[in-house]
C-alpha cells in the first residue's frame, strides 16, 4: 500500500470506500507517464453515457483542464490544479455556484477527478522561493492520467456501437421503404397471394418497435423484415415466371430438337446435364444450404415446440435442435429422414420445419413422409419455409383475436 495516497474531503462531505479504492488505484500509476489531456477529454466526452456524466459536467471538466499550465498531464509537472469557484463559473460559461458544485461532485463519483482538501477547505498552493509549486489543495487531474487507456477503450466502444445502431437503423429503413412499396404495388396491380395478411404481419412488426429503440430492439425486427421482404420478392417472382411465355417456349423447342426418331438415345438425359442430375441443380448449387428464418418469428409461429426445449423453454438455436429431435421421435420420424431433412435444409430450418409439423399435428397423417415430402421439394427448389410460417402466424394471430 502506498502511504499518503489517500485524501478526505473537508467539511460535511463524506468519504466512501469507492473514493478510497479510486485514489489507491491513481496512486499506482507507472512514474513518467504523460497522456495529452485533450485527448484524454475528448475520450471522455464520447464515453460520458458510459461515465454519467451530463454536458455541463463536462464543461467544468474542461474548464479545470484549462488551469492545467501544460499540454501534457505528467507527474513531473504535478497534477492539482486548485482554481477558485469564481474563476470556475467564468470559465465554465457562467454556471451557477450550486450547479457548479454539482458537476464537480459528479466529476468525482465518475472517479475523473480527486478532491484534495486543505485543513479549512480553501484551494491553494505552497510555492518556493523560485515560485515553483511545492504542494497545492485543490483538484487531483491523476485520475485521467491514470484512466487514459480505459478512458480510450470506452471511446472506441461507445463510436462503434453507435455505428452499429446507425447502420441497422439504415438497413430497417429501407428494408421497410422496400416491404411496404412491394406490397402496395401488388395490391395495386392485383398479384396473387393474400397481401391483406402480409400486410397486417408487416404492420405488427413495426407496432414492435418502441419509441426509442436500442440496437438489441432493432436487430431482431430488421431480421423478420429482411426475411419478409424476401418472402415478398419470392411471391413476385414467381408469379413474374409463371407469366413468361418464354418458359413454354424454350419446353417446345427441347421437345422438337428430342423428337428425331432415328436417335438411339432418344431416352438418354441430354449431354447438358449428366445422368442422375436434377434439375433443380440449375436453380440451386448442390450443398447451398437455404437461408435459415429468424428464431424468434419460427416461436412465434410455432409456440408448442417451446416445451419440448431444455428446461422446458427453447432460449437459442441449439435448444430448438435439440427440442426438434425430441419431437422428432416422438411423431415417429425416422433418424435419416430427419438427418436428410437436415443435409437438405440445414439443421436450423430442420428443427424449423419439425416444429411446423408439430403445430399442424391434428392436419397430418404421418409425419414422417411429411418431412420427407417437404425435403424433396427442398433438394429440388421448389419449397420454402415461409409461407408454412406466415400460414400459423396467421393462425395464431387469429386464434389470439378471437380469445380477446
Amino acid at each position: 500500500m502506498q502511504l499518503g495516497s489517500v485524501t478526505t474531503p473537508f467539511g460535511r462531505r463524506p468519504m466512501t470506500l469507492a473514493l478510497v479504492k479510486g485514489q489507491l488505484a491513481t496512486a499506482e500509476t507507472k512514474t513518467g507517464r504523460s497522456v495529452d489531456k485533450w485527448k484524454v477529454f475528448r475520450d471522455a466526452c464520447e464515453a460520458r453515457a458510459v461515465l454519467g456524466l451530463t454536458d455541463r459536467a463536462l464543461s467544468v471538466l474542461n474548464a479545470l483542464l484549462s488551469f492545467y499550465p501544460n499540454q501534457q498531464l505528467g507527474e513531473e509537472r504535478g497534477l492539482i490544479v486548485f482554481p477558485s469557484n469564481n474563476q470556475l463559473t467564468v470559465r465554465a460559461h457562467g454556471i451557477t455556484g450550486t450547479t457548479l458544485r454539482r458537476h464537480l461532485a459528479a466529476l468525482v463519483d465518475a472517479g475523473l477527478i480527486i478532491r484534495k482538501d486543505s485543513p479549512n477547505g480553501k484551494r491553494y498552493a505552497h510555492k518556493d522561493n523560485a515560485g515553483a509549486v511545492q504542494d497545492a489543495f485543490g483538484f487531483s487531474l491523476a485520475p485521467m492520467l491514470a484512466r487514459a487507456e480505459e478512458l480510450a477503450h470506452m471511446a472506441q466502444q461507445v463510436a462503434a456501437a453507435r455505428k452499429a445502431f446507425r447502420l441497422t437503423k439504415e438497413r430497417l429503413s429501407i428494408c421497410r421503404r422496400d416491404v411496404r412499396k412491394l406490397i402496395s404495388a401488388a395490391m395495386e396491380e392485383g398479384a396473387a397471394g393474400d397481401w391483406g395478411t402480409i400486410e397486417k404481419y408487416y404492420i405488427a412488426l413495426l407496432g414492435r418497435l418502441p419509441r426509442t429503440p436500442q440496437i438489441g430492439d432493432l436487430e431482431p425486427i430488421t431480421e423478420e423484415m429482411e426475411m419478409l421482404r424476401d418472402e415478398i420478392v419470392n411471391l413476385l417472382e414467381m408469379q413474374v415466371n409463371s407469366e413468361k411465355p418464354d418458359s413454354n417456349a424454350v419446353q417446345i423447342e427441347r421437345h422438337i430438337q428430342n423428337s428425331n426418331t432415328d436417335s438411339i438415345h432418344e431416352s438418354e438425359p441430354s449431354s447438358e446435364t449428366k445422368q442422375g442430375a436434377k434439375p433443380s441443380q440449375a436453380i440451386r448449387p448442390a450443398g447451398e444450404l437455404i437461408k435459415a428464418f429468424p428464431l424468434g418469428m419460427v416461436l412465434r409461429a410455432c409456440p408448442e415446440i417451446a416445451m419440448y426445449g431444455p428446461g422446458g423453454s427453447v432460449g437459442n438455436w441449439r435448444d430448438l435442435m435439440a427440442a426438434a429431435v425430441v419431437v422428432r421421435s416422438m411423431l415417429g420420424v425416422s433418424p435419416s429422414a430427419y438427418q436428410n431433412a437436415c443435409e437438405i435444409m440445414g439443421p436450423e430450418n430442420a428443427a424449423a420445419a419439425m416444429a411446423c409439423i408439430l403445430e399442424r399435428g391434428g392436419q397430418i397423417n404421418s409425419a414422417g413422409g411429411y418431412l420427407r415430402d417437404l425435403t424433396r421439394r427442398a433438394e429440388d427448389g421448389e419449397f420454402s419455409l415461409g409461407p408454412m410460417l406466415m400460414a400459423l402466424l396467421r393462425a395464431n394471430s387469429s386464434a389470439v383475436s378471437k380469445a380477446g
